[in-house]
């Protein structure tokens, strides 16, 4: 029971501190790695240090710190912009093209950002003055764009991805390369299903087309921004040399060593993304040096969040795992193979968006992740769809107040605009750069 109770303490310890005190992800996964550890009695110091060091060495924290740079560097540069003026172009003269294009932008952006936040913000910005405009209420707009909010964390190399990843029932049973094909298939799906609901949100709403001046000729707009897209491309590459044909080709080029050996996808995604980044976002990227020193400066602190969070998350996982929780959780996992997966799924499914509302993403996984993907799996759930599952029902907190949602204010003019620091009480969750005033 010992392992059991120390993974008691480690949730609790997380929700009451996130929750409770309202502080950060990652000072609550301190707490809870140290609240586990002090289970360990006599030992509890080594195995702490010991299970830190693991923590330290886990690549799935270079991943998660890579990614978190890449996404911040490429959201400064204008290229989920590019990439909405080509949706715009081609779906804006359909009946409720605005709701189309920034529900696919949402899922382009949200492919390489992953943060709820950033993705009404940004795609926002542009997406619920063309709505407005296209004869959408507010709140048309706010539940398209709140409703887009979390399919960033559906795909791959979320912060909700690594959390759950590192949990410590999920460690022993999967890996990176066993789910990112998965979540990519995912998020994917979760686009299409957002894409029949903006059809029905049109269609009761009388969401019109698109303002002409809204709407940049398909070859300007294509002109300006397809390398734009090589970025999202680039991502196909070690994605592609990893998993099916594209393994054995690149298997047989490397004398027979093991192409997710030779290239791991953890490690080489975020390069891949960098360089492409790089060079084809070179002319908006930061220039000389005290501008790279004011982005770092900028992109640091969730650097330090992200990494504080990961290392947290593994060190747990090891100290869960060197008390033994596996065999402590089997009898107790036995007992939910004679209930139907369904009803499993139903149940988990149920907590875990209840769980979800006060919570984001991120916390939800971290306090509920674990038992939530053990459930699920000991009721005759494959792993892979299990951990999809959980991150899917996890992501439903952008759909919940107080998650992300889109910057809306009373008396919205759609024509004109001022810096977002004049605006009138400003959500403190809503980074939207600029916003409508009449």
């Amino acid at each position: 029971m010992n392992a059991i109770l120390a993974l008691v303490a480690f949730i609790s310890v997380i929700v009451i501190w996130n929750v409770g005190f309202r502080r950060n992800i990652g000072e609550a996964m301190v707490l809870g790695f140290l609240a586990s550890a002090a289970f360990g009695g006599a030992d509890a110091p080594r195995v702490a240090w010991e299970s830190l060091l693991e923590g330290l060495k886990s690549e799935i924290t270079f991943a998660a710190l890579a990614f978190v740079f890449v996404s911040e560097l490429l959201t400064r540069t204008g290229l989920v912009h590019r990439m909405i003026d080509i949706l715009s172009s081609l779906l804006g003269r359909r009946k409720g093209g605005s709701a189309y294009a920034a529900t696919v932008a949402s899922g382009l952006f949200g492919a390489v950002a992953h943060n709820g936040a950033a993705i009404v913000a940004t795609v926002g910005s542009l997406a619920i003055p063309w709505m407005k405009r296209s004869r959408a209420s507010g709140e048309t707009a706010a539940l398209v764009l709140s409703g887009n909010a979390g399919v960033g964390a559906t795909f791959p190399f979320s912060g909700a991805f690594f959390v759950l990843l590192a949990a410590p029932t999920v460690v022993p049973v999967l890996s990176s390369h066993d789910v990112v094909a998965t979540l990519f298939v995912t998020g994917a799906w979760m686009v299409a299903m957002r894409l029949v609901v903006a059809y029905t949100i049109v269609r009761r709403r009388g969401v019109g087309t698109m303002a002409a001046a809204d709407i940049r000729p398909l070859r300007q707009s294509f002109g300006a921004g397809w390398t734009s897209l090589l970025v999202l491309a680039a991502v196909a590459v070690p994605v592609l040399l990893t998993t099916g044909p594209g393994s054995d080709w690149a298997t047989d080029r490397l004398g027979g060593l093991d192409a997710t050996d030779a290239v791991p996808l953890l490690m080489w995604l975020p390069v891949v993304m960098l360089v492409a980044g790089l060079l084809v976002e070179r002319r908006a990227l930061p220039h000389g040096g005290a501008d790279w020193w004011r982005t770092l400066g900028e992109i640091g602190p969730k650097l330090g969040l992200v990494g504080v969070t990961m290392v947290s998350a593994f060190a747990a996982s090891e100290v869960l795992a060197r008390l033994g929780l596996g065999d402590q959780l089997a009898p107790y996992l036995e007992d939910l193979q004679d209930v139907p997966p369904l009803v499993a799924a139903l149940v988990v499914g149920l907590v875990l968006v209840i769980v979800a509302g006060p919570l984001n993403t991120t916390s939800t996984l971290a306090a509920v992740g674990p038992v939530a993907f053990a459930a699920l799996t000991a009721a005759g759930i494959p792993a892979h769809v299990a951990f999809a599952s959980v991150i899917v029902w996890a992501s439903s907190e952008g759909c919940s107040p107080p998650g992300p949602r889109p910057c809306t204010w009373p008396r919205a003019s759609p024509t004109s605009t001022r810096p977002a620091s004049s605006c009138p009480s400003p959500s403190t969750t809503c980074c939207r750069p600029t916003c409508s005033a009449s």
